[in-house]
């Protein structure tokens, strides 16, 4: 194909995520609260248990085999690189950029951990169906595509919320520990700013509050997490109180088991193995899948309900994205390095990767595996972090702002790529 008609092909995919993702930001920064944060926050939820993991069910029963499932065993391995480059890479920016100590997890988490879930699954459908596509007719590539997906999809939960996690998890105890040796040296401010005045001072007007007016004074990074707030969910990170006494192993071995499996019974995890037995057992497929199948009435109430994960998903990303217009104590060079990153240096690895690859073998002789190996090196940060962010009250504003850049350049970096992707796979 020729070079300009991938890449209007490429752009489609882009352009819908602008549009919708415009209309999502629109509602939400409006003064007439139709998107506000709490109506984002419920619809997320309903997208989570609901609408993805009947995606990914229906659309794995469908088109997964045994056989395919074998095959496919590079994937994994492909996004575990994706992760070993983006934080090797992400390491090196935090050693030469030095941001604030609790920001360090948090760059490196946004450089290794992509989108390989919701992004992915707005990106291959519509790409399947323009016309001219290098993959296909539009059903089967969409099937097709959509396996792929949900695999990427349930793979990347895993990865990010073990890895991704781990470093967000140690922020928030670097935070911590800021705190405690900071809030001495407030002390003592407040206690010499405070000699010769208590005569000036209102009545109620004790310590406490003059600390809180510190406080108010620090930078956004620092009052981020609400500095003198007790919090419940750093509590289990700490022994006795002390940062430097660490847990025992087997107690920490045993929360990590608790962790990792906590996360297989995610929703859409359980549905993408829900949908890898029912897609790898002959007889059981039947039953569902198919036009004879007397119980095809499951697939079909599936694959509506999946229909509406793609516009809610894109909505929530655009409404989520105006959170990032706040202040931030990130200097723009870490932005820079972390687009750097995710939109040059990981999609050449990924190209040097997909080849090698195909070269040795490694790779089924289906040009859209490739297309999706290569797109996931190629992704805008996980908006996973951002949750991760709000969980430990350590970034928030900070990943806002992240994600806000990130995905205004994704939308000119995923077209430019998936262009010279499928290029090189035509």
């Amino acid at each position: 194909m020729e070079f300009l008609s991938l890449l209007v092909v490429a752009s489609m995919p882009v352009l819908q995520l602008l549009l919708i993702g415009s209309l999502g930001a629109f509602l939400a920064y409006g003064n007439g609260n139709i998107f506000s944060g709490n109506v984002r926050r419920d619809l997320n939820k309903i997208v989570f248990f609901v609408f993805s993991p009947a995606l990914v069910l229906s659309s794995l029963a469908q088109t997964v085999t045994l056989q395919e499932l074998i095959s496919w065993w590079f994937m994994p391995v492909n996004i575990a690189i994706t992760f070993l480059i983006g934080g090797i890479l992400g390491w090196v920016a935090v050693k030469i950029l030095r941001p604030p100590r609790h920001f360090e997890g948090l760059i490196m988490a946004t450089c290794s951990a992509g989108n390989l879930g919701n992004l992915m699954l707005m990106i291959i459908p519509v790409v399947c169906g323009e016309k001219g596509n290098p993959f296909g007719d539009h059903g089967s590539c969409n099937l097709r595509g959509l396996s792929y997906v949900s695999l990427s999809m349930a793979l990347g939960a895993l990865y990010i919320w073990t890895i991704a996690y781990g470093m967000m998890k140690k922020d928030s105890i670097t935070f911590e520990k800021l705190k405690r040796e900071q809030l001495p040296k407030v002390i003592a401010d407040v206690d010499n700013s405070s000699t010769g005045l208590v005569c000036q001072q209102k009545p109620n007007m004790d310590s406490g509050e003059e600390i809180n007016d510190k406080v108010e004074e620090l930078p956004p990074s620092t009052k981020s997490a609400n500095v003198f707030q007790d919090q419940s969910i750093l509590v289990p990170l700490l022994s006795n109180g002390d940062l430097s006494n660490g847990k025992p192993f087997w107690k920490g071995f045993k929360e990590t088991v608790h962790q990792f499996a906590e996360e297989l019974m995610e929703p859409p995890t359980i549905a993408a193995m829900i949908g890898f037995v029912v897609g790898a057992i002959p007889w059981l497929k039947s039953l569902i899948v198919g036009e004879s199948a007397p119980l095809r009435v499951i697939q079909d109430s599936l694959v509506m309900l999946g229909n509406g994960t793609l516009p809610c998903t894109t909505l929530i990303l655009g409404g989520n994205l105006t959170r990032g217009m706040k202040k931030s104590s990130l200097k723009y060079s870490v932005i820079l390095a972390i687009a750097v990153v995710r939109y040059v240096a990981l999609p050449i690895s990924g190209i040097a990767v997909v080849k090698a690859a195909t070269a040795l073998g490694l790779l089924p002789a289906d040009p859209l595996y490739s297309y999706v190996l290569l797109t996931q090196f190629t992704l805008p940060p996980a908006v996973s972090i951002g949750v991760m962010a709000q969980l430990f009250g350590v970034g928030q504003e900070e990943s806002s702002v992240i994600f806000l850049w990130t995905y205004l350049i994704a939308a000119l970096a995923l077209t430019v790529w998936s262009t010279v992707f499928m290029y090189i796979i035509s």
